[in-house]
């Protein structure tokens, strides 16, 4: 909760404030509110009046994240992509109602490819932006404007695109993942816009409508906007708010992410299916062979077993390992959070605070995921299947390079197949691949998010890594060499992905101040801005020298 108490009607009368009361329509949807009238807040503190304000339009912003949510954005559903387009324009239209610039950026690959071969226009990007004082610092925004499917069958408790408010929770597909913290941004700049207050520094915004779906040219967009002169060639640090809170109440700043190695595995044995009580016996299964495969790849307490994964991988430090201490995490509500709190012997790979979370995000791990071409249909049905195809992943850590994983899984499961003595046919293939990515809790792009939510909540933030992957961070600070922060606002129970996503009203409100502090910190950051110097990374022999600061803030040219 903010530590700034939740603000009445009474209260704001009592303060001076004079609400204009009238109804209005926004999106269609004619609501009766409170709205404030511009400027009409006249305090001392310019933060107070800005959480204050938030606080008063509590039931406008849930009103317009309900808006959202009904627009059916899910990319994965190629009938649905006039809903992204709709989604776009609705974003773009506020973008602009707000004072912005907005373009929609064609998709550098245009087109894509569905599996029964026919190809269907990718949605544009989204670029918006507030301000262009060349005195000020930049920060660009990212998010995501698409969903991920939902069906009332698939065990929802509610309608998935009707918000609906349940003690306090916001259910809907969208709202927390990312529909509700990307468009904080936009609340947050209306506020300063009402209240009078100058945007302390500029804003850009990316917003894309395929990540959901692999983000299908995102890496092209980000690489051609970064180019000199382009739309992120001057922004100095980066903003994603696109994960959680590694619990339900205290809140987190992200500097990790594992990096991703997706395979697969066939083995083929025939040219059609055949009987079992014919051929069984009589044939080397295809199945058979691939179990035993797939078996050889990672042991029941789930220890990789290929030589040369852990090659590469960074020893832990101890000062690494103190700060696993503090970090609130409780290995009970992760078992029920999991789903094994009940079945079996209820029980988990590991059993301290510690070893969890270093699994979780410190060390690789490989998963098992599904065996294609296998019969997997309700009832029997004894086949033998003349192909199968077995899906695996890895998630790297930082310094794991995903083609050397390719190439020594490659060489584990080649010899593995030897082993077997199969007259079968057996390949593999590397589908996609990501490195790990890793900041510093030290940039000052770090300490500005850290001093804006110990005003907003009155608690020092976590330093947390996550287990999954969010490839843009890679690709923004690769192609622009300028910071990337991961400013969650979201709980850990907010079900993103899967049935009952919601989004807590109090996060949600608290979202929009901590953004809002956030930039009032980058303001303060001292220094040039670190997009106008273009030396190279500082060495550690350079970090020495005093004065020197990490890349991104400042580098060669001030020391």
């Amino acid at each position: 909760m903010s530590k700034f108490n939740k603000l009445s009607l009474a209260d704001v009368e009592e303060e001076g404030f004079k609400p204009l009361r009238k109804t209005y329509s926004e999106g269609g949807n004619k609501t009766q509110y409170s709205s404030a009238k511009p400027g009409s807040f006249k305090f001392k503190d310019p933060l107070t009046d800005f959480f204050k304000y938030i606080d008063y339009r509590e039931e406008v912003y849930v009103q317009r994240l309900r808006e959202a949510v009904a627009i059916k954005s899910v990319s994965a559903w190629p009938d649905h992509r006039p809903e992204i387009m709709k989604m776009m324009d609705w974003c773009q239209k506020w973008i602009d109602k707000l004072g912005g610039d907005s373009e929609l950026y064609e998709n550098p690959l245009k087109e894509q490819k569905l599996d029964d071969g026919t190809t269907i226009p990718l949605p544009p990007i989204l670029l918006g932006q507030f301000g262009n004082d060349p005195k000020k610092k930049t920060v660009c925004v990212y998010g995501h404007l698409d969903v991920q499917p939902a069906l009332l069958s698939d065990g929802w408790n509610t309608e998935p695109f009707e918000l609906t408010e349940i003690d306090g929770k916001l259910f809907g597909r969208g709202s927390t993942d990312d529909k509700g913290p990307a468009l904080s941004w936009l609340w947050m700049v209306e506020a300063f816009n009402e209240l009078k207050m100058d945007l302390p520094v500029n804003i850009k915004m990316i917003y894309e409508g395929m990540e959901e779906y692999g983000s299908e040219g995102m890496f092209e967009a980000v690489n051609a906007l970064a180019k000199p002169g382009k739309f992120l060639d001057d922004v100095d640090f980066f903003c994603i708010s696109d994960n959680y809170w590694l619990g339900k109440n205290k809140p987190c700043l992200t500097y990790g992410l594992r990096g991703m190695a997706y395979f697969e595995v066939g083995v083929e044995c025939g040219a059609q299916d055949l009987h079992s009580g014919v051929y069984g016996g009589t044939v080397h299964e295809a199945m058979i062979d691939l179990v035993r495969l797939m078996g050889s790849l990672v042991d029941p307490d789930g220890k990789i077993l290929v030589d040369g994964v852990m090659k590469d991988v960074a020893a832990v430090t101890e000062e690494e390992e103190k700060m696993y201490e503090t970090i609130d995490f409780d290995p009970e509500e992760y078992k029920k959070e999991c789903g094994v709190a009940n079945i079996g012997k209820g029980e988990l790979l590991h059993k301290t605070k510690k070893e969890l979370l270093m699994a979780r995000w410190r060390f690789p791990t490989l998963s098992l995921h599904g065996i294609e071409g296998a019969f997997s249909d309700p009832g029997a049905k004894t086949v033998i299947p003349r192909k199968v195809m077995g899906k695996f992943s890895l998630r790297l850590v930082p310094d794991q390079n995903p083609k050397q994983i390719a190439d020594v899984v490659t060489a584990h499961l080649e010899k593995e197949f030897e082993k077997l003595n199969s007259p079968n046919k057996m390949w593999v293939k590397a589908h996609h691949g990501a490195k790990a990515w890793l900041s510093s809790t030290d940039h000052p792009n770090y300490e500005a998010a850290k001093k804006a939510v110990e005003n907003v909540f009155g608690q020092t933030p976590d330093m947390t890594r996550e287990g999954g992957s969010i490839p843009i961070a890679t690709w923004l600070e690769d192609a622009t060499q300028m910071n990337v922060l991961l400013l969650p606002v979201g709980a850990c129970d907010d079900m993103a992905h899967s049935q009952n996503e919601k989004f807590n009203k109090v996060n949600m409100m608290n979202a929009i101040k901590v953004l809002g502090v956030y930039l009032h910190e980058i303001a303060k950051i001292k220094g040039p801005k670190p997009s106008d110097c273009k030396c190279e990374p500082l060495s550690m022999e350079d970090m020495m020298i005093p004065g020197a600061f990490a890349r991104g803030f400042r580098c060669k040219c001030e020391i």
